[in-house]
């Protein structure tokens, strides 16, 4: 039978002190005698004590803890993410809680549910969350990236959810779209291709992508809309984009932009199926700069929407709003840029 865990009171006795001081160490209050703070440590390691979490969070009202909500653990766009929320909470002495959207909806689970009844001390949201689900959350709110939750171009999130009611950071994915295709048109391509799916993230890409299209005089063809965005979807994307290339004279996209890393792989890999070379043949540029797109094998050109940068603004409004609940809503975008690697060639074509 294995020994019962150790208590604070055991750590207490051992130490030779009160409960109260072992709490104080614990917490890692001033004015604690050094003599004493070094016991009531050497007991917490002899014993091998684990502070309860929840014992704590009864005594002090906060469990340390934060919320983080996303789409999908397969998108490599969220582990930079996390890291950046992790940058700047591990530091802060908080925990990170993850729950996936689409697991938790499979499972009939509401994960915003889970996290208030684990009482975490703010939300942050990185998932196409429904609004309903988050508009009677009473902790601070952060949401991270572009959501449907928050179309940022009206600028409404206010009215969905309150005044003060969050904080928002995101890339500026529709500029990253322009950013796309202009960096496609500068190497002499004028027969690109999207591939593109549903979701709000690709939604303003798409949306800036063929809006600099236009301004170049072209109407790219576009694929993919009503489709996801993840490896596979990217693979029936490019499919779809060299059938409809062999069905035009056999005229197909010298390059494709992708709406994001993932869907950029499917591309390379529909591609070197046809018997293509990327990018002697077709040019790919993805988005996001996903640790994937840096593999030496890949070499990925892609734009960066600073997902790692992204998650550490989250990180930082959540603590900001715990200390000022009042403060007005913050509303922040980063600029993306262009990561050229080698899946992207000039061309004359």
């Amino acid at each position: 039978m294995n020994a019962a865990r150790p208590t604070i009171y055991d750590v207490a006795q051992r130490a030779g002190v009160s409960k109260s001081l072992v709490s104080l160490v614990l917490r890692d209050a001033p004015h604690v005698a050094e003599a004493k703070r070094e016991a009531v440590k050497k007991a917490i390691q002899e014993l091998g004590y684990r502070p309860s979490l929840a014992a704590s969070a009864l005594a002090s009202q906060s469990t340390r803890s934060v919320g983080l909500l996303i789409d999908d653990f397969r998108n490599p766009w969220f582990v930079e993410l996390l890291a950046g929320v992790r940058s700047v909470l591990d530091p802060a002495g908080y925990t990170v809680t993850v729950a996936d959207l689409r697991l938790d909806e499979a499972s009939g689970r509401n994960p915003v549910d889970g996290f208030l009844a684990q009482r975490v001390d703010a939300l942050v949201v990185a998932a196409e969350a429904p609004t309903e689900m988050v508009r009677d959350v009473r902790v601070p709110l952060v949401i991270a990236g572009t959501r449907s939750l928050t179309p940022l171009l009206a600028n409404s999130l206010g009215d969905l959810l309150g005044d003060g009611a969050a904080d928002v950071v995101a890339g500026d994915d529709d500029a990253g779209g322009q950013l796309a295709a202009r960096h496609l048109l500068e190497r002499g391509h004028r027969r690109i291709a999207h591939l593109s799916g549903q979701g709000a993230p690709a939604e303003h890409r798409r949306r800036g992508f063929v809006r600099a299209m236009a301004a170049a005089g072209l109407e790219p063809p576009v694929f993919g809309v009503d489709g996801g965005t993840d490896e596979a979807d990217g693979f029936r994307a490019m499919q779809q984009a060299l059938a409809a290339g062999d069905r035009a004279g056999g005229v197909r996209p010298s390059a494709v932009f992708a709406a994001n890393d993932v869907m950029a792989l499917g591309a390379m890999a529909a591609l070197r199926d046809a018997g293509l070379r990327v990018p002697e043949d077709v040019s790919v540029l993805g988005y996001d700069d996903s640790p994937l797109a840096a593999y030496g094998y890949i070499r990925l050109s892609t734009v960066d929407g600073h997902s790692r940068r992204l998650g550490a603004a989250a990180a930082q409004m959540a603590l900001d709003r715990m200390t000022a609940p009042a403060a007005p809503a913050r509303r922040l975008l980063l600029e993306p840029v262009i990561v050229e690697r080698s899946s992207v060639r000039n061309t004359d074509a």
